[in-house]
């Protein structure tokens, strides 16, 4: 089976998601893992697509690429800097699948981990909005911002290598 992982990255979180999941079908199958901008064919058994969340979907070069898809198999995961088990992580989960089943794609399977986030926007956050704003600073968020500095850690990409890796045996039954 021919597979494609692509991915966006911005600070390198869903880039090394990507690479985990490729280690863990390395030996199921033809495989080329490419950043979204490098792809050049969808020409593909099963396309596994890789994004980060901007504003409560797929970043916008992602969006764009899932959009490009259609008749496909197809495995998504994404980085965040939200809890996973959040509403608004499960909300973006619902959202970018729904992206892909407009264009009747199958979704096989996903996977979500918490990303670090890009100090340049939590240094936007706390300048540009105050304390009571809802994206501004305050101790619950302030925390999660500390909480996810350090994902995807090594126990994030193991499960995203384990989960795509039964993905990929379940297809190839």
């Amino acid at each position: 089976m021919k597979t494609l992982i692509a991915y966006s990255t911005k600070t390198g979180n869903t880039e090394k998601v990507a690479i985990s999941i490729g280690e863990g079908i390395e030996n199921s199958h033809v495989k080329n893992i490419k950043e979204i901008k490098d792809v050049a064919s969808l020409d593909y058994d099963f396309i596994i697509v890789g994004a980060w969340i901007d504003r409560g979907t797929a970043n916008k070069e992602a969006f764009d690429f899932i959009n490009k898809i259609k008749n496909k198999k197809i495995g998504f995961f994404f980085t965040l800097g939200a809890y996973p088990n959040s509403d608004h992580a499960k909300d973006c989960t619902k959202k970018i699948e729904e992206l892909f089943t407009k264009n009747n794609n199958k979704v096989i399977g996903h996977y979500l981990c918490q990303g670090a986030i890009d100090p340049k926007l939590i240094e936007f956050m706390r300048k540009q909005f105050p304390a009571g704003h809802p994206h501004g600073p305050n101790p619950d968020r302030i925390k999660r911002w500390s909480d996810v500095s350090s994902h995807p850690n090594l126990e994030d990409l193991q499960g995203a290598k384990l989960k795509f890796k039964k993905l990929v045996e379940e297809i190839n039954g």
